[in-house]
This record gives structure tokens, C-alpha cells and sequence, in this order.
């Protein structure tokens, strides 16, 4: 994967300090609470897929709106983490670009000792 020709949109709950550490190192990431806060999860879902952006959130109500309800964003990454320093999700999806993970076509949740990746229907 390289970052620098994906584009990123990060929730509203997804931490300034790990957003910060991802547009440090040069990702194009737009924050939706710096820019849009209070949006409604479709108009957050739907901003990824018009603005064509992976999708960045704490949020599992997404994989409901792909799954269940046929949106089809581009990807999706779901941190399911309780206790973590706030640069950490930014910190470690650096760490996971290093060693060659694709998130293109898929939803992948994050836990605290697994990754785990589900194909998004490309259909409806």
C-alpha cells in the first residue's frame, strides 16, 4: 500500500493525535470532526465513497451500513480498542503500511491482539 496515493477520511471519534501522526508523515487524511462534526454515520459513510476515501473510525455501526444496508465504500478500518495512548491507532496504522497491508476492498477490524478482514461486496 502506499499512502501517498490513498485518500483518508478519519470519524469524528477518531483521535486529532493519531490523525496528526498520519498527516505528519504525509497521508492525505481529512478530519471529519475538524470539518463536519456531528454528522450522521450515512453522511460520514457517504462522504468516503463520493470524496473516494478509506474510511477511519471507533464506529462498528459502519460494517451495518455495508453489510446490511449496501453502502460500498472503498474500505473501511474499525479500531475495536478500549485503552490506548491517542496517537496509538495513528501510530500503528504506520506501522501496518510498513509492512505491506492492503485495506483497499475490505472492512478490517482492529483489535487489541488481532486484525481480522472481511471482502466488501462489490455488488448490492
Amino acid at each position: 500500500m502506499n499512502p501517498a496515493t490513498l485518500r483518508w477520511l478519519a470519524d469524528e471519534n477518531f483521535p486529532i493525535p493519531a490523525f496528526r501522526a498520519l498527516t505528519d508523515a504525509g497521508w492525505d487524511v481529512r478530519h471529519i470532526g475538524i470539518d463536519q462534526g456531528g454528522l450522521p454515520d450515512t453522511a460520514v459513510m457517504q462522504a468516503a465513497i463520493d470524496e473516494k476515501r478509506l474510511l477511519l473510525t471507533f464506529d462498528g455501526d459502519h460494517g451495518t451500513l455495508i453489510f446490511k444496508d449496501g453502502y460500498r465504500p472503498i474500505g473501511v478500518i474499525y479500531f475495536r480498542l478500549d485503552d490506548y495512548l491517542p496517537d496509538f491507532p495513528g501510530r500503528l496504522l504506520l506501522r501496518l503500511d510498513d509492512e505491506g497491508w492492503e485495506f483497499r476492498g475490505f472492512i478490517t477490524v482492529i483489535e487489541p491482539n488481532i486484525i481480522r478482514q472481511r471482502a466488501i461486496p462489490r455488488n448490492h
